[in-house]
């Protein structure tokens, strides 16, 4: 009972204050009335105005009002003593100019009433069919002369004509004051332009560099101005502007400004605003921060837009994803509690529009470049991609509801030239292996399949080839092109005029298609591939020995080289480079294992190696 009785007291409470507030109106009414109407003549009247009464004469209201003569014209026998106007325009307060009008008092047309006198003159059809100068004429000649050579008055009327649709659209004041700011934008960045032109030393016209860099001078004071209006009446400026040829750069950086006025308010227009400001966009790159597209595909995925505001914002991201940052791929996702911190279907959208996007520019500079020039454009902003994407996946790997085949589509989604370096995959890799520790080991070979492990560096190819979360197969590939690289750095420092002896090329064939059967044998057994494995290991060692032996040669040969250039030293030069063997000597013809001298020999660094594999 308590709680229906303090309802009942709160209803009669806003009953009396909303009486109360009529009162004070009609109240004022009369009391402003009294000040400016004839005092000595009795009032014949009443005019009522959303609650508000004014107590008027009837001669001068018919002789400028056609609406309020037809009423008392309708009325004649019964003397009508009080007309309602409904839903006047305006309401009580531009009625009272149009009364004060009516009566031959002064009183100002500003930017800030214009629109709703010109309404309420439609309204009263105060008209020269019964008055000459009459107010429809004089505001209409105000927004014509006025109004319309100034752009911020003409967004003042905007402004004010927000509330007065579709009346003031239907008397053309909105189109009047569309066309009068766009016209004006327009002028003045020509006139801008022109102002910027100078002669370069030669004597040729050009335009300043400030014009070209700086989109925010140049005419362009507007832009803030524009804010203050509503989302439909902002559109439709913009869509003049750019059918009178204002830059794209001036339109994008009005989006971001109204952007960023109308989406810190939390309204319920939110999701409008956003598909509107989408449409809105130019066609050309660059013209807003990609950070801001971003913004607005976060907000089109809370407030669930439109699908093809999504699209159309993912496309123009993947246009320039180059510029992008990893904070900008970094979008939240708001699905049930099960999903993954961030939303990768969006992003795996938005790379595939790159990679297309891509492979359009290749086929357009096939005719001039060559399509794979790693000095074109899109070759380098492939390869940035590339370092974003294995950054990212990075940053998601080690989220516990993230599937592989999600994982995986981002991995792959970028063509397999992209990544020179394939270190930032192997570290998401090696990540991801790291919290799903549950994958059986066809996943994991899956993953592995993505890396090229002949793309790792020195420091990444050490840390897989002791890396026990990797397949023991993906292992024997690392050592097998590990030791690839160090035969090459033993190679390079041979004079090419010397041959490999024969029976060195021998083993190297051996070592070679030993390493490469089990690399390339994915059914083998786990003990053979252990044996690989320790063999390998035990070969680099041997070589890295060998690398070391050559290195000093190398430095006590140049010493020589200082002293003497007689033929006993080309003689020992000789000598010493043939007791230098690259690779050893092989026990058995069909094994790759080194022999037995050579384990002798560095026995105790393979024990060490040894070790650690078993």
């Amino acid at each position: 009972m308590d709680k229906h009785h303090h309802q009942h007291l709160l209803l009669q409470h806003h009953q009396h204050l909303h009486h109360h507030q009529k009162l004070s109106l009609a109240k004022s009414s009369r009391q402003s009335c009294s000040e400016w109407i004839f005092r000595d003549v009795p009032s014949d009247i009443t005019i009522e105005v959303n609650g508000g009464n004014f107590p008027l004469h009837k001669f001068p209201l018919v002789s400028r009002s056609g609406r309020i003569r037809r009423i008392v014209a309708e009325h004649r026998d019964s003397d009508i003593s009080k007309v309602e106007l409904l839903n006047l325009p305006g309401g009580a307060e531009t009625f009272e100019l149009a009364a004060k009008f009516c009566y031959g008092i002064n009183f100002e047309i500003t930017s800030s009433n214009v629109a709703q006198l010109f309404c309420v003159s439609d309204y009263l059809e105060m008209t020269e069919e019964y008055s000459k100068d009459n107010l429809a004429s004089r505001t209409e000649e105000y927004l014509d002369s006025i109004v319309c050579k100034n752009l911020e008055m003409c967004v003042q009327v905007l402004k004010q004509s927000e509330n007065l649709l579709p009346l003031a659209d239907e008397l053309n004041i909105i189109g009047r004051c569309i066309d009068a700011i766009a016209s004006k934008a327009c002028a003045e960045q020509i006139a801008s332009s022109f102002s910027r032109l100078e002669y370069s030393s030669s004597g040729r016209l050009h335009m300043s560099r400030q014009v070209k860099n700086t989109s925010g001078d140049g005419g362009d004071w507007w832009i803030e101005d524009l804010s203050v209006l509503r989302i439909d009446l902002y559109q439709r400026v913009l869509n003049a502007m750019k059918c009178r040829g204002v830059r794209p750069e001036s339109i994008g950086a009005s989006l971001v400004s109204y952007a960023e006025r109308e989406l810190t308010k939390r309204s319920e227009h939110e999701q409008t605003i956003v598909e509107t400001i989408v449409t809105l966009l130019p066609v050309e790159n660059l013209v807003v921060p990609i950070s801001f597209l971003f913004g607005l595909l976060r907000r089109a995925v809370i407030l669930e837009t439109s699908v093809s505001c999504r699209l159309d914002l993912e496309r123009r991201i993947g246009s320039q994803l180059d510029m992008a940052t990893l904070d900008d791929l970094l979008i939240p996702s708001f699905r049930h509690a099960g999903d993954t911190l961030f939303d990768i279907d969006t992003v795996h959208r938005i790379l595939v529009n790159f990679s297309q996007q891509g492979e359009d520019d290749s086929e357009d500079e096939e005719s001039v470049f060559e399509c794979d020039s790693p000095h074109s454009p899109s070759q380098t902003a492939m390869f940035k991609v590339a370092k974003l994407v294995d950054s990212y996946l990075a940053e998601i790997a080690p989220d516990a509801n993230l599937d592989l085949c999600k994982f995986l589509l981002i991995a792959e989604a970028l063509p397999p030239h992209a990544r020179t370096l394939h270190d930032g995959l192997y570290r998401a890799i090696d990540l991801y292996l790291k919290a799903h520790q549950g994958l059986s080991d066809s996943d994991k070979k899956k993953l592995s399949k993505l890396i090229d492990f002949q793309k790792l560096s020195q420091e990444a190819g050490a840390h897989a080839a002791q890396n026990e979360r990797l397949p023991l197969q993906s292992i024997v590939q690392v050592l097998y092109f590990e030791q690839l690289k160090l035969r090459g750095s033993l190679c390079s420092s041979y004079s090419d005029e010397e041959p490999k002896p024969k029976q060195q090329q021998q083993q190297s064939w051996r070592i070679n298609s030993g390493a490469l059967s089990a690399a390339m044998s994915p059914k083998d057994n786990y003990a053979s591939l252990r044996r690989e494995n320790r063999e390998l290991k035990l070969e680099l060692t041997r070589l890295r020995m060998r690398l070391n032996d050559l290195e000093k040669e190398h430095i006590c040969m140049k010493r020589d080289m200082q002293r003497s250039h007689s033929r006993k030293f080309m003689s020992s030069f000789s000598k010493k480079m043939g007791k230098l063997s690259f690779f050893g000597h092989s026990s058995s013809r069909g094994s790759s294992s080194p022999s037995k001298q050579s384990f002798r020999t560095d026995s105790k660094v393979m024990e060490r190696t040894c070790a650690s594999t078993d």
